[in-house]
């Protein structure tokens, strides 16, 4: 299993290209199903999530082939079956999203129950109700979702969280079904939105995208379309937390600037110098970060996938930051292996206090989830010495090349195998 070896103690300057995002490219492959037709994909990262995705729809029977220029066709005009098993969905739970999809095109799914990151309870109770509420008959047996329907219809589904799998998955659902549905309390993020303008593209009668009430109109078929996935906020805030952390003085390009508001808003509170223009943003740092306080909450609030990271910052910043969770029980798995290296963080419930110290010390330690193995890796770039991160096929998830884009910006990060 590979492992990162990271030298500590280099100041990031230079320039770097963003990936596509992977929770907007994930859902959008799994678009593909809902028309006979050929979808083609720009901007898509090389991931290993969106390989199993890949896997999981060639399975299904879904013809995918690569242009010269990286994009990716997809043509899913005769399916051979309508499942998704097991040993393609365990280690991702985004593999729920081919449910809506299949169900609404062919009247019947069998969808392997998923798993993926540790990181707490995210159940797909939401997704079966609100299928249910569309006329499903659903069934759980043995590990795997039955569902079927002659037709879904529309339906008003009032959802009493926000989840964007579960928006992502009835939106789907909602675009071949008869009639109007209406989901309340939806998700607004822009991977949601991402999604929505790539189905729209397709025929997809939607409105009020963006907003916390989706109206999708059903229409009889969808047809083919191109579409560019939009740049990776979260991949982008990784690297601007990095060099916040390391002093340094980046530009990061192909990225988007008006999905970052409120992680933007952070790191100047921190002390970070910060230009954006078009698809580049600029960071400069010229002292020690200031410790910030933030809590976690749905689009537009502070994103979840970035609190590890700036809980890394944090560790290293002068005066103490508080960070409140509330979206995931379980997302401070990282903070024992980030005491390995010498963080002084105290956990009370759902909130970590985190005492900045002047320095990190190198150790061996070991990723836990996606955006906890990035935190990892921000840590050891400040950390004196060597640290070593073991079971990194958490990072290989979620970041294209990670240890080529920080060594292009003055890193020492090695890959062991």
């Amino acid at each position: 299993m590979d492992k990162l070896a990271i030298q500590g103690g280099q100041s990031l300057r230079g320039e770097i290209r963003i990936s596509g995002a992977k929770n907007a490219a994930l859902p959008i492959l799994c678009a593909a199903l809902l028309s006979a037709d050929t979808l083609h994909l720009d901007n898509l990262p090389k991931l290993r999530d969106i390989s199993t995705t890949l896997t999981l729809l060639g399975h299904i029977g879904c013809q995918i082939s690569l242009d010269e220029r990286g994009g990716i066709d997809l043509c899913s005009a005769q399916l051979a079956r309508l499942e998704a098993p097991y040993h393609l969905v365990k280690t991702m739970r985004a593999s729920i999203l081919v449910l809506g999809p299949i169900l609404t095109r062919y009247g019947e799914a069998r969808v392997s129950l998923p798993g993926g990151c540790a990181i707490g309870s995210r159940p797909v109770d939401l997704h079966i109700k609100g299928l249910q509420a569309m006329g499903a008959d659903i069934q759980i047996e043995h590990g795997y979702i039955l569902a079927r329907a002659n037709r879904l219809q529309g339906a008003r589904i009032v959802m009493e969280n926000v989840t964007v799998t579960g928006t992502e998955n009835l939106m789907m659902a909602a675009t071949l079904a008869q009639g109007v549905t209406v989901l309340e309390n939806a998700a607004r993020e822009p991977e949601v939105v991402d999604l929505a303008r790539c189905l729209v593209s397709m025929g997809a009668r939607i409105q009020g995208v963006g907003t916390d009430t989706i109206v999708i109109e059903g229409v009889e078929r969808l047809h083919g379309a191109q579409h560019t996935i939009l740049p990776d906020r979260i991949e982008t805030g990784t690297y601007l937390v990095a060099a916040a952390m390391t002093q340094g003085d980046i530009v990061l390009t192909h990225s988007s600037t008006d999905t970052l508001d409120v992680v933007l808003d952070k790191l100047r509170e921190a002390g970070a110098q910060i230009h954006c223009a078009g698809d580049r943003i600029a960071l400069r740092m010229d002292v020690r970060p200031q410790a910030v306080n933030l809590r976690t909450a749905p689009y537009p609030a502070f994103p979840t996938d970035m609190q590890a990271q700036f809980m890394a910052m944090n560790c290293i910043a002068s005066g103490v930051g508080r960070i409140t969770e509330t979206i995931f029980e379980n997302r401070f798995m990282h903070v024992q292996e980030m005491q390995r290296l010498g963080a002084r963080i105290e956990i009370e419930g759902n909130t970590a206090l985190v005492r900045g110290v002047e320095r990190l010390q190198g150790a061996t330690v070991m990723a836990t989830d996606l955006r906890a193995s990035a935190s990892l890796v921000l840590a050891a770039l400040v950390a004196e010495g060597e640290t070593v991160i073991e079971r990194i096929y958490h990072i290989d998830r979620g970041y294209e090349c990670i240890e080529e884009k920080f060594n292009q910006l003055g890193a020492k990060v090695r890959r062991v195998h």
